[in-house]
Formats: C-alpha cells, structure tokens, sequence
C-alpha cells in the first residue's frame, strides 16, 4: 500500500468533486450539532436529562422503522429529489428544535428528524454512487468518508467559541448553523445533474415495495456488516470502559487514543479502499475487517493482566490500531457489497436495508459491550473476537449465494420459445434488463 498524496483525496469526476463538497458541508453542520446538543438540551430546552434520554429513545426506534419505507420512497421518486427532501427536512427539523420546550415537543421533534437522518445514508450513497462510473465509485465513497472526519472535526472546532459564550441564544445559534448546512446541502443537490439518480427507477408504490421485500440473502449479508459495525460502539464505549475499569493505563491517554483512530482514518481510508477495487476486494475487506476486529479484541483482553502501565498503555494503542483499520476496511468493503448486490431498479430499498445493520449496532452494541467490560472481562472479549471470527467466515459464502441466484433465477424466468429481435440481442436501442430483476424478494 503506497502512501497517498493530495491527488488520492480529489475525486475524478466533477460530479463526484461537487458531492464531496455537499458532504463536507453537512459534517460541519453535523460536528456543530453534535458538540452541543447536551448543552443545548438542558440550558436551552430545559430538559432533565431523562428527559432527554426517553426521547432520544423513542425516536430511534421511529427512525429505525421508517427507514426502509423512505428508501423504497427514493426507488418511487427518485434518489436526488428524495435526498434533496430529506435535506429540506432535516433543515426544517432544526429550525423547530430551536424552540422547542418541554419534553413532548422534543420527543415530537427529535422523531421528525429521526425519521429523516436514518434514511439520508442510504439515499446519500445511492445519489453518491450514482454520481461516479463504477471504477471510481469505491475510492470517491472513501474521500467522502475522509472528508466527513474533517467536517465533524471543523464543526466541533466552530461550535467551541459558541460554547464558551454560554447563552441561550449562542446554543441557538449552534442548531440553526446546523439548519443553515443542511439547506446549503439541499440548494447545491439542486444544482446537481445525475441522470441515473433523477429517474424513478421503481413504480411499484413505497409502502408496497416494503411488503414485497423478501431477500432474506440480502438481509443476512447486513446482520454480518452490521457484526463488523461494532467498531463503533467499542471505540466509543468499550475502549475507553475497559481502559478506565480493568488497566493500569492513565486516564490522560484515553484522547489520545481518540486522536490516533480519527488521523489514521482521515490519511489512510483512500489508500485501503484502493486495495478493494480489484476483483473481489470487498468481500477480502470484511475478512480483513473481522480478522482486525478479533485481533482488537485480544489485544484489549490481554491489557487487563500487565501491572505496569505502559505495557497496558501500549496494548490498548495496538487494540485501537487494530480497530481503526477494520473500521476501514468494514466501511469499504460495506460500500461496494450493499450497493453492487442490489437490484439496479431497487438502490434505495436494497441500501435502506442494508443501513440497518449500523442502526442496529448502535440500539444493541452499547448493551452488549457494556455487558462484556462490566460482567464477562475478558472473557467477554474473547466471545466477540469469536462473533467477529463467524462474521467474517460466512461473508465470502452469503456474497457467493447472492451472486448465485442472481445470475440463475433470470435465466429460468425466460420463456423458451420468446423470439429476441436483433437491436435488442444486441443492445442497440433498448434498455437493458439487469439480471438482478429476476431474483427472488
């Protein structure tokens, strides 16, 4: 893997140059959000933090149910004009947080955007891949990937001062800045011209595609990315539990640990995504992202036994490594997989989907590593290094059947006696049909 240079982190395409922007403006406005928001919810919403808690709580679970509907929505509408909805939404949905008070209006409020936020990945990868030629699309989704760890670093950096002014309308401020990014990101969606994301490419009605869904494939192969998705919920709760409660590692690194996952991610997410362009390159991405997951996971084992603190200093840094490149390498590998498994008139559905393994995560990873840190000890992460160990081992199988019924079933839903006129055996002047039409649901 060589080592990059400026030219590695500009995507090809003018069309993919343009959507990297948009994404940078919506990770500053979300970096702003999120380095506020508990401010912002007990001294400007007046909220306990209960409060706050059940209604994050509920909107989650809205959010995870209508996800698969609003991406079918994307299929039926088309994915630009779905996202640049989206973004409206968002923008509308922060303008209203702004006054909100009481814990019923912030429930109502938070589930609005729920709703919104949990279906803006899926369509942001539809409308992003729909941007850029095949080739291209894998090392574009990491530069947008790097880019978003800068926004998310530019907004926390622009929502300090903010913070240190402490008024209510500084904390204001913060949520309509962030209002202000997401409308930024809808105009200049706008302005964006993709062909193949302005179509509808389904017609089926939304709530009828959701029905009809039935590619259990499909699902199993986003339970396994959504396993390999627990390396968010380590880094963020697990690590620094675990370093606090069971080594002798001093508390004044834990940022510093922080620091080393979000710089390898920002310098080395492009060249790792190269390595999966060629020829079976995802599907060896999430091996390799489960093979550095369960390392991880031994790594943080072994640190409790050391007495001294560098040696559990230096493990946790080797475990945090090791995170950091199967983050990397899960990100990549979840990219290319969910979007080329999909059927080309079902983007939205199929990538809506496959989000849930991350929405997942995030419901069931904090209880379950939580679990292992405060009860099981190292023996709690020697069952997720196994967990992580049979994720990867089943992604290569589960892919292989995808792309097995994928080119069968097509073949035999062909009617044997149906004559082909030669423009169309030969392509000339007709839509093709993709073969993943014929599978399954």
């Amino acid at each position: 893997m060589r080592l990059p240079t400026w030219r590695d982190y500009v995507p090809a395409t003018s069309g993919g140059r343009t959507f990297t922007v948009i994404s940078l403006v919506n990770a500053i406005g979300t970096g702003l959000y999120l380095a506020a928001s508990a401010v912002f919810f007990v001294r400007a919403a007046g909220l306990t933090a209960g409060e706050v808690g059940t209604g994050l709580a509920i909107s989650g679970v809205v959010g995870f149910l209508a996800t698969v509907p609003i991406g079918a929505a994307g299929d039926h509408f088309g994915a630009r004009r779905t996202l640049i909805a989206l973004q409206l939404w968002r923008a509308g949905g922060f303008v209203a947080l702004c006054f909100v008070h009481g814990v019923i209006g912030f429930t109502l409020v938070s589930c609005a955007l729920a709703m919104a936020e949990a279906a803006t990945q899926p369509m942001t990868q539809a409308v992003a891949s729909a941007t850029v030629a095949g080739s291209d699309r894998t090392r574009t989704m990491a530069i947008i990937r790097t880019v978003r760890n800068v926004g998310f670093s530019l907004g926390a950096l622009l929502a300090a001062p903010l913070l240190a002014a402490d008024g209510v309308w500084t904390y204001r401020a913060i949520v309509l800045g962030t209002a202000t990014a997401f409308l930024a990101s809808a105009l200049m969606l706008v302005r964006l011209r993709i062909s193949g994301a302005d179509r509808p490419q389904h017609k089926v009605a939304p709530l009828t595609a959701v029905r009809q869904f039935r590619d259990w494939r499909y699902g199993l192969l986003t339970i396994l990315n959504g396993v390999l998705n627990l390396h968010v919920t380590i880094l963020s709760v697990g690590l620094p539990l675990w370093a606090l409660a069971a080594t002798e590692m001093p508390t004044g690194l834990l940022p510093g640990l922080i620091l080393i996952n979000t710089v390898l991610s920002i310098v080395l997410q492009v060249p790792v995504a190269k390595a999966a362009e060629r020829e079976g390159g995802a599907v060896r991405a999430l091996r390799l992202a489960g093979i550095a997951m369960v390392l991880c996971c031994l790594a943080l084992a072994a640190a409790s036994g050391p007495s001294a603190a560098w040696v559990a200093g230096a493990l946790l840094v080797v475990g945090c490594v090791l995170l950091t490149f199967g983050e990397m390498w899960q990100a990549t590998g979840g990219w290319d997989l969910s979007y080329n498994c999909a059927p080309e008139d079902r983007k939205g559905i199929y990538l809506a989907v496959f989000s849930l393994g991350g929405t997942g995560q995030r419901i069931v990873g904090p209880v379950l590593v939580t679990a292992v840190v405060t009860v099981a000890g190292p023996a709690g992460w020697f069952g997720l290094a196994a967990l992580f160990a049979v994720a990867a081992l089943l992604v290569g199988p589960v892919t292989r059947l995808l792309k097995l019924v994928e080119a069968v079933e097509p073949a035999e839903a062909v009617e044997p006696a149906e004559a082909v006129e030669p423009a169309e055996a030969s392509g000339v002047g007709t839509v093709p049909v993709e073969p993943s039409e014929g599978r399954a649901r």
